[in-house]
């Protein structure tokens, strides 16, 4: 167990705990945002609680009166393990360790659903038509999905002034080729993948799978290449696989997020974020993730009129998590008066 003094002020922990990124900070008690933000690589420690104990070495701040947590994974009974990393979190193994009463886990995608209504015009960027989102005294039901070192997916509704998220595993759900190409990228991957979701294509590792799956198309030989390398050969024109590669993520991308639209019965749009979209929005703008999106046979007149923003506003995933601990800590001490 960790001993730490108290001070007059709460200190809210929160924190972002991605596949390869772990992204901590401390949340003010009556104010939105964040501040004293720090990243670490998931790698370099073996615990989730050796990483978020490494955090709190760096501050000169007392020790948390509350930690919230959002993971990327299932969350059940206050647990979860990291789809794509080795770390698992526990709230009452947390909240022994850091001598806490009150410890919260989301889901990573949970939390960037609790930070949309709080982004301004400036925060993102609309893709196709349609107009600024404002999702502020107003009913509302959006999605946002997003791909990283794999695929969150969740849902936020508007109710009367109050916000629920809709959370679950999207980026798992089975992978529905549309076109010849991805007919035959699916038969290559099912030869490595005993289960082949959305996941193993929209995602770091999934443009990965995408090229490696032309390349053996094309019969061109050749070593892997990272999805960095993929996206920056692309951008510049230097590669027609490469080029292939990320317009059928994006195009696979459009899909998923219409799919999500029509799920969710989301007329009020659909945002995009994660880690790799906002580093590449001009190739996202000018790729054919539009008209996937809204390809949807009958239903297209009603997919054409939901807009799609993408998410420019770094680290909104803390963003979320601030806004939930914030409400948790306000809901605390009313019970506590």
């Amino acid at each position: 167990m960790v001993a730490f003094r108290r001070m007059t002020e709460p200190v809210l922990l929160i924190g972002d705990l991605g596949g390869t990124n772990a992204r901590f900070a401390l949340a003010d008690a009556d104010e939105p945002g964040f501040h004293q933000p720090m990243e670490f690589a998931c790698a370099d420690f073996a615990t989730a609680d050796a990483a978020i104990g490494h955090y709190l070495a760096q501050l000169t701040t007392a020790g948390p009166d509350l930690i919230c947590l959002a993971a990327a994974g299932p969350v059940q009974n206050g647990s979860v393990r990291l789809t794509n990393n080795h770390w698992r979190l526990d709230r009452q193994a947390l909240a022994g360790q850091f001598s806490v009463d009150q410890v919260i886990v989301l889901n990573d995608f949970e939390a960037v659903a609790y930070a949309l209504p709080t982004l301004d015009s400036s925060d993102t960027q609309t893709i196709g038509p349609g107009a600024a989102p404002n999702l502020t005294g107003a009913d509302f039901t959006v999605g946002v999905l997003g791909p990283g070192t794999g695929l969150g997916v969740a849902g936020l509704l508007g109710r009367s002034g109050a916000v629920y998220p809709v959370v679950g595993e999207g980026g798992h759900a089975g992978f529905a080729p549309q076109t010849a190409q991805q007919v035959e990228v699916l038969r290559i991957l099912r030869k490595r993948f005993k289960w082949v979701s959305n996941e193993r294509l929209v995602s770091g590792p999934g443009i990965e799978n995408i090229y490696a799956a032309l390349c053996t198309l094309n019969g061109e030989p050749g070593s892997p290449r990272s999805a960095e390398d993929i996206f920056a050969l692309a951008r510049d024109r230097r590669n027609p696989t490469a080029l292939d590669a990320v317009e059928l993520f994006f195009e696979v991308l459009g899909q998923v997020a219409g799919d999500l639209a029509l799920l969710l019965g989301a007329a009020d749009g659909i945002f995009l974020a994660g880690g790799i979209l906002p580093r590449y929005p001009q190739l996202l703008d000018q790729s054919g993730f539009r008209h996937a999106f809204k390809n949807k046979g009958r239903y297209r007149a009603l997919l054409e009129q939901v807009p799609t923003h993408l998410v420019c506003r770094s680290n909104p995933g803390l963003l979320g998590v601030a806004s939930c601990a914030r409400q948790a800590w306000t809901a605390q001490a009313a019970q506590s008066s």
